[in-house]
């Protein structure tokens, strides 16, 4: 990586640093101490019953009929949020914005908000090197830092590796994401009898999570589980 910092990336850090020196919330500007104020955090929406498998909202919490029919690779997705105002624009915010910052609250969230099992391993869905360098850092690593510490779990940052320069999954109508993903992610890691938790920030077709689940189950992985910050409902 070259040495010169974008001047994106420079706004981003002033904007950072200033907002933790204020302690203002980020979305109402109270003095919180925080990322957010405990009155903008009650606020951020959570999803009624959804299905056990991909999360997906529905009336009963049962498994949804795409499940049925066609199963993702992975076992169980937990989502504590709707990809709802004002989780969006966080999350917009964190990625679009090169704001690590809110990536590690979001880690602090999973770790209110989420019954974390026993898992072997935590390991964040990998981007491409091009992407990374662009970004400046990996979203759902930095979401997976605090839950791995806290959790005592041993946190994999390179447990996959993704070998392609995928078209972004939100560039694409939901029926193309999951052949856009197909081989995308590789790895030369043994998972043999392990349990491993991916980590993202978004599921919304859960093709991409499906695709790294998938690998790691090849290589030996005993279950995978997935765990986001948002899931938006599958139309």
């Amino acid at each position: 990586m070259s040495g010169i910092v974008p001047d994106s990336w420079r706004k981003a850090a002033r904007e950072c640093v200033d907002a933790c020196l204020s302690g203002r919330c980020l979305l109402c500007g109270a003095d919180a101490g925080a990322t957010l104020c405990p009155a903008c955090e009650r606020e951020l929406p959570r999803p009624g019953p959804s299905c056990p498998q991909c999360a997906d909202p529905n009336p009963t919490g049962s498994l949804c009929g795409r499940c049925l029919r066609h199963p993702p690779a992975f076992a169980r997705a937990m989502a504590p949020y709707s990809y709802a105002f004002p989780v969006d624009r966080l999350i917009q915010r964190c990625k679009y914005g090169h704001d690590p910052g809110i990536a590690s609250y979001f880690g602090q969230l999973l770790i209110a908000a989420l019954p974390i099992g026993r898992y072997d391993l935590i390991a964040p869905v990998p981007l491409h090197p091009g992407r990374l360098r662009e970004r400046g850092f990996n979203q759902a690593l930095e979401i997976a830092r605090p839950l791995a510490r806290y959790h005592h779990i041993p946190l994999a940052p390179d447990a996959l590796k993704r070998n392609v320069a995928t078209t972004p999954q939100a560039d694409l109508p939901l029926p193309a994401r999951a052949a856009n993903v197909r081989n995308a992610f590789w790895t030369g890691a043994d998972f043999k009898d392990q349990t491993v938790l991916l980590i993202d920030d978004v599921l919304t077709t859960g093709a991409t999570l499906s695709e790294c689940a998938r690998v790691l189950l090849l290589h030996g992985a005993s279950r995978v589980d997935v765990a986001v910050v948002a899931r938006t409902p599958h139309k």
